[in-house]
């Protein structure tokens, strides 16, 4: 029905309709799945009436197809009169014909099944004449190789070793390798016949004889510093396929010899530069006994002619005999018990192997050297993860130790003033000095200088949560109890002058870090291939911020502290009425007392801590402190006039009384505008106290509207809060 959607579409329906008449078409259509589309726009009864309605409407259309081709259906019947007899009449033609087709079926598969057998035939002789020519080859290159060789044919099959008659030339031997080679690419080819099997033991008797006569030319050769030979020799080896032979054969003759003789614990002993000098006598054997190879294989101008390609025996020779020797012979180079001692060996090691990596003379060789088993056996002798063990110990401790006592006094030396602090400081520049840094730990290092900065931040936090909790406890229970009451990370509690040389401290670090990451980091991680620290300086961005953002609230708690330690003294505010009422006392012409010892906590903190303080956070902290002390003592005042006012006032009603007698015995300046005089006096002081500490007072706001609330209760306009 699919198909004939195009030809004849539905009819359609009412525009009203929830459904879209096409649905009914699709070949995936499904009854519940419309059901459940439809329930979701409307009502199942609404849907029931469309359905309904367009039912109707297909019916309709129905009987309209049926009326506009009735004829055409009844005479369907009548066209069809006489199809049984036509179709009766091509059933045996058409038997015939499938009787011709399946004989020409059958001779056609009898056919290629014979051709298939016939060609298989062929194969398997030609195979089987394959395999007798290798046989044949295998033969009469087996003669000629032990004619060749001078090998008689007549030599007893249990005997496996003969000498040539004759010193064989490096020609000779070159036509023996290049025959050997066929032959050994024939038996290859031929192996499990029993003519193989039966010749094995002559091709064995020739392959001994062969290798000898390539050693002795070989050492030949190196003996004499012969290039001819050994490009002659060298080219045979590479010809049978052996040329680890050849890099074996001077590994044994040459450089073992050479290796056991220096690489020993007595040679490092008795050299004046110890290890150092082993390496250098090591690396001495490089252009003294290799050189000629090194020519040979990679080629030089001093001489000239083919290079054999295909041998490296600077990595397959002469670097596995240094590390067997070296494992074997001096085995206490690798112990890390002593981590200074194990630091100058392995940054001694790790020099000559860029000195010998340097005599290989190519990438290529590098790669190799780099890949070899001996190389990396070398490197997994280096016990870097103990090293690394006992240097985060030594590290960690120290600081550890340092915060066990955090607030003494550091070195004068130092820059720094606590010995917690400077301690820090140490511990990460001991993390990348020469002495400690190996490129190879440099992850671990790096991860130690964020551990050090991270825990220095943790111990900022517990020293801020321990002295608030301590002022808290202090504040709701009066005073600690010795022995109880104190937080048990610190004690004593803490001074004032030591948190600000916590805080002085804790930014100079913040400050110090991107220079030690500039002058000393960075260039450590260059020289390692490390291009790219962004990641790096956001970690470390990270670590400072986790400092500095402890560093307001020990501002906080400093300026809270001084301020608490000045406000003691603007208790003696009210005590001014008492000192006038009814004292019959002069009129005041000086400020109070009290306002000698108001701002000196202040004055004291900054004398002590002068050169703790920077200049700026000294001005931000004095000016807070005012601030905070100028609102109190707005308060008080506010208070104490306001007092006033309302004994005046009292005084006043009963003066007015009847029945009141005058209280008033001075026909002079009043108590009450005696108080209010000598309040001015005192907020005019406190303004030049405020001058001599090098902050205008008309910057604080507070005591504008305090000198304002003065001057006003001059007057006898009522007292209101502003």
């Amino acid at each position: 029905m699919a198909g004939d959607t195009g030809k004849n579409p539905l009819p359609s329906g009412p525009s009203t309709l929830c459904f879209n008449k096409e649905d009914f078409m699709k070949e995936d259509f499904n009854v519940d799945q419309f059901i459940m589309e439809c329930r979701r726009r409307v009502q199942l009864e609404t849907l029931r009436d469309d359905l309904s309605i367009y039912l109707k409407v297909l019916k309709s259309a129905m009987i309209e197809l049926i009326n506009k081709d009735y004829a055409d259906f009844v005479n369907l019947s009548t066209n069809l009169v006489g199809m049984d007899k036509a179709i009766n009449n091509l059933t045996t033609p058409l038997e015939h014909l499938k009787e011709e087709v399946m004989g020409v079926q059958s001779a056609m598969s009898a056919a290629v099944v014979e051709v298939e057998e016939k060609l298989l035939k062929r194969k398997q002789c030609r195979q089987k004449k394959a395999c007798l020519q290798r046989l044949m080859n295998i033969i009469q290159s087996v003669e000629k190789i032990e004619k060749l060789l001078g090998i008689r044919a007549q030599l007893e099959e249990e005997k496996t070793q003969a000498q040539p008659t004759s010193q064989l030339t490096g020609q000779m031997i070159e036509r023996v390798a290049t025959e050997f080679n066929k032959l050994q690419f024939y038996v290859n080819k031929s192996r499990g016949m029993p003519l193989v099997e039966e010749i094995k033991p002559r091709i064995s008797t020739i392959t001994t004889t062969l290798q000898y006569s390539l050693e002795g030319s070989f050492t030949d050769g190196l003996n004499n510093k012969d290039t001819d030979v050994l490009r002659q020799c060298l080219r045979t080896y590479a010809t049978i396929n052996k040329m680890k032979d050849a890099e074996s054969l001077f590994r044994q003759l040459v450089v073992r010899p050479y290796m056991e003789e220096v690489i020993t614990e007595q040679f490092i002993r008795t050299n004046p530069h110890g290890l150092r000098g082993m390496y250098a006598k090591v690396l001495d054997f490089i252009p003294t006994h290799c050189k000629i190879l090194k020519e040979v294989t990679t080629g030089s101008f001093q001489s000239p002619g083919e290079v054999v390609q295909g041998y490296d025996f600077l990595v397959n020779a002469v670097w596995p005999e240094i590390v067997s020797n070296i494992e074997a012979r001096t085995p206490n180079i690798f112990a890390p018990g002593n981590p200074d001692i194990f630091h100058h060996r392995y940054t001694i090691s790790i020099d000559f192997l860029d000195k010998f990596e340097h005599q290989c003379g190519s990438q290529a060789s590098v790669k190799r050297l780099r890949a070899h088993p001996s190389f990396n056996t070398f490197m997994a002798k280096w016990s870097l993860p103990v090293y690394f063990q006992i240097r985060f110990q030594e590290i960690a401790g120290a600081f550890e130790t340092a915060l066990c006592s955090p607030f003494n006094n550091a070195e004068d030396t130092s820059t720094f003033r606590l010995h917690s602090t400077h301690n820090l400081w140490s511990c990460l520049k001991t993390c990348w000095s020469n002495d400690t840094f190996l490129p190879a730990l440099c992850h671990r290092f790096w991860k130690l200088t964020l551990q050090l900065l991270s825990r220095y931040a943790t111990w900022l936090t517990d020293v801020k949560e321990q002295e608030l909790d301590r002022r808290k406890q202090e504040e709701s229970d009066g005073a600690t109890k010795p022995g109880s009451g104190e937080p048990s990370g610190i004690q004593p509690p803490v001074t004032i002058g030591q948190i600000v040389c916590v805080i002085a401290d804790a930014q100079q670090v913040s400050d110090k870090v991107p220079s030690l990451f500039s002058e000393v980091i960075e260039p450590k991680l260059t020289s390692i291939g490390n291009q790219d620290n962004s990641l790096l300086l956001e970690s470390l961005q990270e670590s400072q911020e986790a400092i500095t953002n402890q560093l307001p609230s020990f501002g906080a708690y400093i300026i809270q502290e001084i301020t608490n330690q000045c406000s003691v003294n603007l208790k003696l505010v009210s005590d001014i009425p008492r000192l006038y009422r009814r004292t019959n006392r002069d009129v005041p012409s000086k400020p109070s007392t009290y306002l000698n010892s108001l701002l000196k906590p202040l004055e004291m903190f900054l004398e002590e801590n002068k050169t703790n303080l920077s200049e700026s956070r000294g001005q931000e902290w004095v000016l807070a402190v005012l601030q905070n002390l100028t609102e109190q003592y707005y308060s008080i005042v506010f208070d104490v006039l306001t007092a006033v006012k309302k004994m005046e006032d009292s005084l006043k009603r009963l003066k007015r009384s009847k029945t009141t007698p005058n209280f008033s015995i001075s026909q002079g300046m009043s108590d009450d505008d005696k108080i209010r005089l000598q309040m001015v006096l005192d907020v005019e002081n406190f303004g030049s106290k405020i001058e001599a500490l090098d902050i205008p007072k008309d910057s604080l706001e507070m005591y504008r509207k305090l000198h304002d609330l003065v001057e006003a209760a001059r007057t006898p306009a009522p007292i209101t809060a502003q």
